[in-house]
């Protein structure tokens, strides 16, 4: 008995609160599927857990960065070890000149709340890769969100532009201070094929998946990974959009600190 409750303790850290849920929300199939393979993973670490001797170890050494076969990202520096990870959830920004007829949407940066997701990346990996998809079937409600939905993920930050040029990860809460971290552009691979592209399957792709390198003032950071991207993408083209709109998406982040 005492092990089923550390077990199930221990989950409901990702059994996801920052999206709101109704029934209303997962009446649609692409979201009932995302719901459904969700809860039979959690249900399934569950019942492995009952036959574990003691409770998982939340052990960052042993978080291991997604990769795909067709990425091109080069791999994490030498020595560099994970010092976070989390669930970014919010907009991919962009603009568009409304007075040309053959005008693509420009990147304007993007907005998100981050997620303290480094047990579940040290502990249950696989369930860490549904949480993006996940989070993207459900509304944003505010930033000032304080978990994400149907997981019970704490807020661990937020990601910005502090500039047209810097993206910047605050990773300073009331619960832990892990600074600020501006960023430079760096590396990106294409999301892979069967990644989530948008809301209820309506959208127009996963963003990139990036590798950006620290500037100074990230304290001991050197590189942040973004990976298994849900949404994000905007239209091929700028017809029938406004001058400014946002893509709803999800990520997963990693942040490497030097040894």
């Amino acid at each position: 008995m005492l092990s089923e409750l550390w077990v199930v303790s221990a989950l409901c850290a990702v059994a996801l609160s920052a999206p709101t849920f109704s029934m209303s929300a997962v009446e649609r199939p692409v979201e009932m599927k995302v719901l459904s393979d969700y809860f039979q993973m959690l249900s399934a670490k569950v019942q492995e857990g009952k036959k574990m001797a003691q409770a998982p170890v939340c052990d960052l050494s042993r978080a291991v960065l997604p990769v795909t076969s067709s990425s091109t990202l080069p791999a994490p520096e030498p020595g560099n070890t994970v010092k976070h990870v989390a669930i970014g959830r919010g907009t991919q920004n962009y603009t568009c000149d409304t007075t040309n007829a053959t005008a693509i949407p420009v990147a304007a940066g993007a907005v998100a709340t981050l997620f303290n997701a480094s047990c579940v990346a040290s502990t249950y990996p696989d369930l860490l890769s549904l949480l993006p998809s996940l989070a993207l079937e459900f509304n944003l409600t505010s930033p000032d969100q304080e978990t994400l939905t149907l997981s019970d993920l704490a807020v661990s930050g937020h990601h910005f532009f502090s500039n047209a040029t810097t993206p910047l990860f605050d990773l300073n809460t009331q619960a832990r201070q892990l600074g600020l971290v501006p960023c430079k552009g760096g590396n990106s691979t294409a999301a892979p094929k069967d990644a989530v592209v948008g809301q209820n399957n309506k959208g127009f792709g996963a963003v990139a998946w990036l590798r950006l390198p620290t500037r100074d003032g990230a304290g001991n950071v050197q590189e942040v990974f973004r990976v298994n991207t849900a949404g994000g993408k905007p239209p091929a083209a700028c017809v029938g959009m406004p001058a400014t709109f946002e893509v709803q998406y999800a990520a997963e982040y990693w942040f490497f600190q030097s040894s």
